[in-house]
């Protein structure tokens, strides 16, 4: 009986989130389901229409285009950084910490992090610039070293405008699980790797089974999080080609945007967003569920 009154005394510390939360998140969300029924310019009284944006929306060929981008932005945003990130966490951990330091191991993770901080229109300029048809540095490189045959209009040309994208995806993400990696690494027992050494375990061997095995957490939440990440992904899309050329580059949340404020289709763009929402949350749920079943399996 004493807990249970000491619990609802703590409770009273959640109202703030609690409130915080309603109004950030629970208003705006039940809102955008709400008008994704109506038509609606953004002025006057929304019209309900019921379920007319979701069949025009599961009609519609943007839309689906949209999400087949996303797949491959999935690919460049989580996949392929993760993976990535694993070896080179690895290799700064194992191999570089030993060899030169810890402290060399810190400046290049502080390196491949950079991106991270800094803001993304900041990014999205720089890279502008370097992937620029006519000023731009990766075309003069290209033309320099005798290879002016594949100088290409890299953000322009609807053939490789999402590819360049999905390039710098992978740069700007790198970065994130290499600190989430070597996070866990440090926490792994040395003598697992000392055992295996002594057993004359390869560095490929101690990898798989000792490194891959014991970060299992932070991999799911590197995976989950940079997933939804890459299904939110807005900003780079805006600074960099604005969904296009052609809607080449189009992803949902700047197909919703489009809606929103170009078109004042608000209602459309609504139940764009609330798809969206559905499938991150949808996604969100099968990645925890596989990880309580992996955690249960191992303990």
């Amino acid at each position: 009986m004493a807990g249970s009154t000491k619990n609802r005394g703590y409770a009273v510390y959640l109202i703030p989130g609690l409130v915080a939360s309603t109004a950030v998140i629970v208003v705006p969300l039940v809102m955008t389901i709400y008008i994704s029924f109506t038509k609606w310019t953004g002025i006057g009284s929304p019209r309900w229409v019921g379920f007319d944006n979701y069949t025009r929306l599961f009609h519609d060929a943007n839309f689906w285009a949209s999400f087949g981008h996303i797949i491959l932005l999935i690919i460049a945003m989580a996949v392929v950084p993760t993976f990535l990130g694993l070896v080179l966490a690895a290799v700064l951990f194992d191999y570089v910490a030993k060899k030169f330091g810890d402290r060399w191991a810190s400046v290049l993770r502080s390196g491949y992090y950079l991106p991270q901080v800094l803001p993304v229109a900041v990014t999205g300029i720089i890279w502008g610039w370097i992937l620029h048809p006519s000023y731009g540095a990766l075309n003069k490189i290209l033309e320099s070293v005798g290879l002016g045959s594949l100088t290409r209009n890299w953000l322009g040309d609807p053939k490789y405008a999402l590819y360049s994208v999905m390039f710098v995806m992978i740069w700007f993400q790198l970065g994130y699980p290499i600190v989430m990696f070597m996070s866990g690494l440090q926490r792994i027992d040395p003598e697992l790797y000392e055992a295996a050494d002594l057993d004359g375990a390869t560095w490929w061997q101690r990898f798989r089974k000792i490194t891959v095995a014991m970060i299992r957490p932070e991999l799911y939440v590197v995976l989950v999080t940079t997933t939804i990440a890459s299904l939110k992904i807005f900003g780079q899309i805006f600074v960099l080609t604005r969904g296009g050329p052609s809607n080449a580059t189009l992803v949902p949340s700047y197909f919703a945007y489009k809606n929103y404020f170009e078109k004042a289709q608000v209602g459309y763009g609504s139940a764009i967003s609330t798809v969206l929402t559905v499938l991150i949350v949808i996604l969100a749920i099968v990645f925890l569920r596989l990880q309580n079943r992996a955690e249960r399996t191992s303990s």
